[in-house]
């Protein structure tokens, strides 16, 4: 049994639709990041760096017994590699997937992230913070544009944990955009489609602050918890 520690974030979705397209018995262990239970002694215990998504696999990658990890690349290296499946065995191939895995991690999560950030969750608006990373936002998709114009999949031919980890990141924009987007969104249908990433992408109860709109009605005390004093143990 793996057991998950996130909420409705892209973060820990990419992880519940890996789990749920390796087939692998999991369970959630629901983590709400706006009450706080990130900051928790028994969360810290875990990450101390205080985000989601982590895991604990009560086997471990030798049998040994329970192993926790955090980093959401990491984990969907390990569980590919675990499994054996969405990671290509080519050599060539392999290495293009892990180039795209992070493509992702570097560029479209914390670009998009601070999108969001700037768009949606600060209390004041930034002009330039905004205009700099929607600009960013727009030519990171035009990358995946060019690349899945060319190719089925992020790392060639198969379907692999690199679109795994993209996906729950672009929906949005590629469905805002789908015009200018033609590769993008014929990607984005048919990831879509699969049963195991509409499983995945339901993963933790919706708070109604995060309903379509972003975070933007965030009492003083959540923006503590996310982006201020709290997250300093003050």
């Amino acid at each position: 049994m793996i057991v998950l520690f996130g909420g409705p974030t892209p973060n820990a979705r990419k992880v519940a639709i890996a789990l749920e397209e390796m087939g692998l018995a999991w369970r959630l262990e629901p983590i709400d990041i706006l009450a706080g239970d990130q900051l928790t002694p028994e969360f810290l215990a875990l990450n101390p760096n205080n985000k989601t998504p982590v895991i604990v696999d009560d086997e471990g990658p030798d049998g040994a017994g329970p192993f926790v990890l955090n980093e959401s690349g990491a984990i969907l290296l390990y569980l590919a590699e675990k499994t054996g499946r969405l990671l290509p065995a080519a050599p060539r191939d392999r290495a293009l997937c892990h180039q795209w895995l992070m493509f992702q991690m570097s560029g479209v999560g914390p670009m998009f992230g601070q999108n969001a950030h700037f768009s949606y969750y600060a209390k004041d608006k930034h002009p330039y913070a905004m205009e700099r990373y929607a600009s960013e936002v727009t030519r990171l998709l035009g990358v995946l544009e060019g690349r899945l114009s060319q190719s089925p999949y992020l790392a060639g031919a198969d379907y692999t944990i690199a679109d795994i980890a993209t996906y729950p990141y672009v929906l949005r924009q590629v469905e805002a955009r789908r015009d200018r987007l033609p590769a993008m969104a014929r990607w984005s249908d048919a990831i879509g489609a699969r049963p195991a990433v509409q499983r995945g992408m339901e993963v933790g109860p919706a708070r109604k602050e995060t309903i379509e709109g972003g975070l933007s009605g965030l009492s003083d005390e959540q923006r503590s918890i996310l982006f201020g004093a709290r997250q300093f143990g003050s």
